[in-house]
C-alpha cells in the first residue's frame, strides 16, 4: 500500500506539469531536439543526510543542521541517457554511485589504520534506475528518479541488552539489494546545464546476518536514509 502511494505521488508530480505544459502548446523540453531524439548526461549532487532515521520515503527525523551516526554530508555521481518523448517530457536511464555521509573517517589523524568499513554505520553503494523530467517552461523543470540500490555491507558486532556479544556473522553479500527514489525541481540555466534542489530516499539494508552456532540466516537491520541537497546536471 505504501509503495502504491509513493508511485501515485511521483506520477502526480510528473503528469500534472506535463499536462499544463502541453495545454499551452509549448515545446519546453530541449527545443533543439525532436521527439524521439536523446542525449547523454552527467550529474552530481551533494547535501545533508538524516543519518538513517527515515523509516520510509518522506519520513524520518530529518534535520539539515544535525545528522545521526556520524553521517552529515552525502554526495552522488551518475551518468545516463535521456530521450525526449513529448514536447515537455524527457525520460531516461541512469547509473552511478552514492555515498551517504561517509566523510567522517576514524583514525585519519593518528597512527591507527584507516578502515572505511569501521566508520560509524558507513553507508554507500551503486545505483541503476530511471529518471524523468517535465519542463513546465523552458527555465523550470520538475524531476523524479528511482531504481535499484546495492548498499555497502555492514560488518559490525551485535550485542544483547546487557552488552554481551551475540557472535553473529555480518558483512555478507546477501540481503543488500534494495531501492531508491527521489523528486526535485530546479532551473535550466541553459539547454545543457541545470541546477536544482532534490530529495532522494535510499531504502538500504545492511545484509543478512548468520548465527554460526545454528547456521540460520536472518535479515539484518535497515539503514535507510534520505539526502536533501543541490543537484547539477550537464546534458550533452
Amino acid at each position: 500500500m505504501k509503495k502504491s502511494l509513493i508511485c501515485a505521488a511521483l506520477a502526480a508530480t510528473l503528469f500534472a506539469p506535463a499536462a499544463f505544459a502541453q495545454s499551452t502548446g509549448g515545446d519546453t523540453y530541449r527545443p533543439d531536439k525532436q521527439v524521439g531524439e536523446g542525449n547523454a548526461f552527467i550529474a552530481g549532487n551533494v547535501g545533508r543526510t538524516d543519518g538513517g532515521t527515515a523509516g520510509r520515503f518522506g519520513t524520518g527525523d530529518f534535520n539539515v543542521f544535525e545528522s545521526r551516526d556520524g553521517r552529515k554530508t552525502g554526495y552522488g555521481l551518475v551518468g545516463g541517457y535521456r530521450w525526449k518523448v513529448a514536447p515537455a517530457w524527457g525520460v531516461g536511464i541512469e547509473g552511478g554511485y552514492t555515498d551517504l555521509g561517509n566523510l567522517v573517517v576514524r583514525n585519519a589523524f593518528n597512527d591507527d589504520a584507516v578502515n572505511q568499513r569501521e566508520d560509524t554505520n558507513a553507508l554507500r553503494g551503486w545505483i541503476v534506475g530511471g529518471n524523468a523530467r517535465v519542463n513546465v517552461n523552458p527555465a523550470w523543470y520538475i524531476g523524479a528518479r528511482g531504481g535499484y540500490f546495492r548498499a555497502s555491507d555492514n560488518n559490525a558486532d551485535y550485542y544483547n541488552s546487557v552488552g554481551q556479544d551475540l557472535g553473529l556473522e555480518s558483512g555478507g553479500n546477501d540481503g543488500r539489494n534494495s531501492w531508491y527514489a527521489g523528486i526535485g525541481t530546479g532551473w535550466n540555466a541553459t539547454e545543457n546545464f541545470s541546477v536544482g534542489l532534490h530529495y532522494d530516499y535510499f531504502r538500504a539494508k545492511s545484509g543478512d546476518l548468520r548465527d554460526p552456532a545454528t547456521g540460520i540466516k536472518f535479515e539484518g537491520p535497515k539503514r535507510s536514509t534520505a539526502l536533501l541537497g543541490l543537484t547539477a546536471e550537464y546534458a550533452f
